[in-house]
């Protein structure tokens, strides 16, 4: 596997600069026009498209992924929601007229949804390509100029992005800003109109925290520990299937991948031997030498990841399947515990790494339990054909999204809006929700000096005036 580029240069003492910039060309109403929004997004595209393979490279030299994964779950995603969105651009940017009340008529009342202006996306490292550029989408349709900070843990990513950038998109709309802590540090220094942050919670909060000074509203697209209750009815070798295809995708470093699997103790041991199986028709006896498995991203992750996992065996998890690892390549092959218990190391924070534990629950109502006492997860799956069962999970899991059948694949969805609840995050994105968030839906009343209906429920206030008033809205008069 590819080692790591070199640290990406910092734009910590650029920040002002490029953020006065941006203002400067939303203020003077540049992104504004409806054909000019489409211009820039045609301009992203052709960075996707044209720069496909460049951004290719740099993903396998930072996370060792096969350059088709990236093109499926990176650059061809993010395509597919930017063609959505402007196919739509009209119909969702439009005013949008609603009904008045009977009592205030004659009058007409709109809702036009406005740019917001400045706004900042701070990306992840895991999904380096789709996680700057999705919400950039959403941004740009919107109406905004936008400065971007993409991940310095994906190295080779954020320098192949500034590259593209500085090709195929307008300054003077996007900005990119390179660089580590002190360079996002500068950034919530700024006076922006939206913060986008993808990543997890604890930076969350510092962001938070810098956003409520300048009261910036935020999003934050978070993660959580997404469980997966797999009823003992169901064909275990195509669920297990489906869940290894989700878990073990980018080295099982996704926001939304299944972390654990509940289920009951007579299907515990066969989905265990179905997983394995899936693990090697995937990737083949030795994972490491195949094309198709990425590595972790970092040496660090790495360690923090197989210390989750060496820590939940020595206390009692049995080794089903995997564990082996290469440090220097940052490699931990596709793992599967059984036997593990809620104390467990590894069931004490979001895994976001390939090890995959086996709960074992006596009924739904105990996997139920189980999800609701801890944080309310970015995604909960299951798999079940059970309408009861299903209608009870909707109602009783809270959770930032949910999928029957097939993990992950909410996210394709352009219409199903994306984000957490609590711990998890706040806000959602992806199709109409992007172009919502990065909007301010302002409220527009008008109402003609004739008639004067207004004249009858002004001071003074009479007898005649009150039982007007009630009877205007349906009251009825006073006994």
């Amino acid at each position: 596997m590819a080692d790591q580029h070199p640290p990406v240069p910092s734009d910590e003492a650029h920040v002002p600069g490029v953020v006065a910039r941006l203002r400067r060309t939303f203020e003077a109403g540049a992104t504004l026009p409806r054909e000019s929004r489409r211009a820039h997004l045609a301009d992203l595209r052709r960075l996707l498209t044209e720069g496909g393979d460049e951004l290719g490279d740099a993903l396998a030299a930072d996370l060792g992924r096969h350059p088709t994964e990236s093109w499926l779950v990176e650059i061809a995603f993010t395509v597919g929601e930017l063609d959505h969105v402007a196919r739509n651009l009209r119909r969702w940017t439009s005013n949008r007229r609603v009904p008045v009340p009977a009592t205030l008529l004659p009058a007409s009342a709109t809702v036009v949804r406005e740019p917001l202006g400045v706004v900042g996306v701070i990306a992840p490292w895991n999904y380096p390509v789709q996680l700057v550029l999705a919400p950039l989408v959403g941004a740009l349709a919107a109406g905004n100029t936008v400065v971007l900070k993409p991940s310095e843990v994906a190295p080779a990513t954020s320098r192949a992005l500034a590259g593209l950038a500085a090709r195929h998109l307008d300054p003077d709309v996007v900005g990119i800003v390179q660089g580590g802590a002190g360079t996002t540090t500068a950034l919530l220094e700024e006076r922006l109109d939206h913060i986008f942050y993808t990543g997890g919670s604890r930076v969350a909060r510092i962001v938070a925290t810098a956003a409520a000074q300048n009261l910036t509203p935020v999003t934050l697209e978070l993660g959580g520990c997404s469980p997966v209750w797999v009823d003992p009815r169901q064909d275990l070798k195509a669920v297990a299937g489906r869940i290894a295809w989700a878990k073990w995708l980018n080295a099982g470093q996704t926001c939304v991948a299944p972390n654990h699997v509940l289920t009951t103790p007579d299907a515990a041991g066969p989905l265990a031997d179905h997983l394995a199986d899936a693990v090697r028709a995937m990737y083949g006896a030795d994972p490491s030498a195949s094309p198709d498995y990425g590595c972790l991203v970092s040496e660090q992750h790495h360690a923090r990841v197989a210390a989750l996992l060496d820590d939940s065996v020595a206390a009692g998890a049995h080794l089903h399947h995997g564990g082996r690892r290469d440090t220097a390549a940052r490699y931990l092959e596709p793992t599967i515990l059984t036997g593990v218990r809620p104390h467990h190391r590894v069931m004490s924070e979001e895994i976001f790494g390939p090890v995959l534990p086996i709960v074992e629950v006596d009924s739904l109502g105990s996997a139920i339990d189980q999800i609701r006492a801890g944080e309310h997860p970015l995604a909960a799956y299951a798999f079940t054909d059970d309408d009861a069962d299903r209608r009870r999970l909707v109602r009783e899991v809270r959770a930032g999204g949910m999928a029957f059948g097939a993990p992950m694949l909410q996210l394709s969805t352009p219409g199903l809006p994306f984000g957490g609840v609590g711990e998890s995050g706040t806000g959602a994105y992806h199709g109409e929700a992007s172009v919502r968030l990065f909007s301010h839906e302002k409220s527009v009343f008008s109402k003609p000096l004739r008639p004067d209906t207004l004249a009858l429920v002004r001071a003074p206030y009479g007898r005649r005036t009150r039982g007007m008033v009630r009877a205007m809205f349906g009251i009825g008069p006073r006994r």
